[in-house]
């Protein structure tokens, strides 16, 4: 691989030389310019964006951390973050901690000496390792759709706990009154809002008196909605609804339901969190709680980039609201008499 010393000698010029015309840093004679620019072409030449960010102590790159890469609700929200990026000059290196706290401990170590110029995070959780290697960053860096306890540090993320009323209080407004909810990992702050926000609206109607026994927690997986799902529909107490915390159980929730030839919503009601582009295509398709996805990536760009060229040093938290979409998977409660048995 050609050098810079290789280029400079081919064009019988100084190094420096080279340098200001790579650069752009200082004018340098028509007749030089092109003597370098023939030789880079000539020697297939390419430029270290190690030693430019050396020089420059920026590297025009950000990081991102996903927990999982098959969930389509992250996928949308990478889209929009890498778009945002690009707009910006930057490129995004993202890495998919596939909800393991190690990797994502390993990644956070990796991506921190890798001179990237900020980092986004959707945390895998809450462990103790975490949170001593997110204290100990360097970089700017934004927590983007879940908090981290006891950091403090730039966050965007939606009103989960108002978006769980909504989706609850939805249900009550059709005459449900045994509504389940099948929650995330039981240490994901985001699934414990949204928990919270079903048992605020249940206790809002007089209707918790049963709640400790209609609440299951999953893995924020289809298949993890499916086997939720089925145990839902094993319970002594027979929900006619289930509020599902994120659009990919509710997905497996509803293939539940359909194999134990329930119909949707005609003897049991579901409502996810989300809205994911698949929500709209399930059968029935998915009456969902919309997180503004393509708005969050944009402000976690835009808080980094303030980070990064401004220097604020403050940190700054975004709460956005979310909607209610209605579609078809939620409806009247049924008749006591005409519910048929789960």
């Amino acid at each position: 691989m050609s050098s810079i010393k290789d280029v400079a000698r081919r064009a019988n010029v100084s190094i420096s030389t080279v340098s200001h015309v790579v650069n752009a840093t200082r004018f340098v004679s028509e007749s030089s310019r092109k003597q370098v620019e023939t030789a880079i072409r000539e020697l297939g030449y390419v430029p270290s964006a190690v030693a430019r960010s050396l020089k420059s102590n920026s590297t025009k790159t950000l990081g991102m951390l996903i927990p999982n890469c098959t969930n389509p609700y992250f996928a949308e929200i990478v889209r929009s973050v890498e778009d945002h990026c690009f707009g910006a000059g930057y490129t995004l290196i993202l890495c998919n901690t596939d909800d393991e706290p190690r990797r994502q401990s390993v990644y956070l170590q990796v991506l921190s000496e890798k001179r990237i110029d900020g980092l986004i995070i959707i945390s895998t959780g809450n462990d103790s390792e975490l949170l001593a290697l997110v204290e100990g960053l360097t970089i700017p860096t934004v927590l983007l759709d879940r908090a981290i306890n006891h950091v403090q540090c730039d966050l965007v993320e939606t009103a989960h706990v108002q978006g769980a009323m909504m989706a609850t209080e939805h249900l009550i407004a059709l005459g449900h009154k045994r509504i389940a909810c099948i929650g995330g990992p039981a240490d994901l702050n985001s699934s414990i809002q949204r928990i919270q926000g079903w048992r605020n609206a249940l206790s809002k109607a007089d209707l918790s008196h049963e709640a400790a026994q209609l609440v299951w927690h999953s893995d924020f997986t289809s298949q993890g909605g499916f086997d939720a799902m089925k145990r839902v529909m094993q319970s002594p107490v027979k929900p006619t609804a289930v509020f599902v915390c994120n659009d990919l159980m509710g997905i497996g929730a509803l293939s539940a339901a359909h194999e134990a030839g329930i119909r949707v919503p005609q003897e049991m009601s579901l409502v996810g969190f989300d809205d994911i582009e698949l929500a709209h295509f399930t059968s029935p398709p998915l009456t969902t709680i919309v997180q503004p996805k393509q708005r969050m990536g944009v402000l976690a760009v835009d808080m980094l980039l303030e980070r990064i060229q401004s220097k604020r040093q403050q940190a700054k938290q975004v709460l956005l609201q979310p909607t209610l979409v209605v579609r078809a998977s939620s409806g009247p409660a049924p008749s006591e008499h005409s519910q048929a048995p789960l």
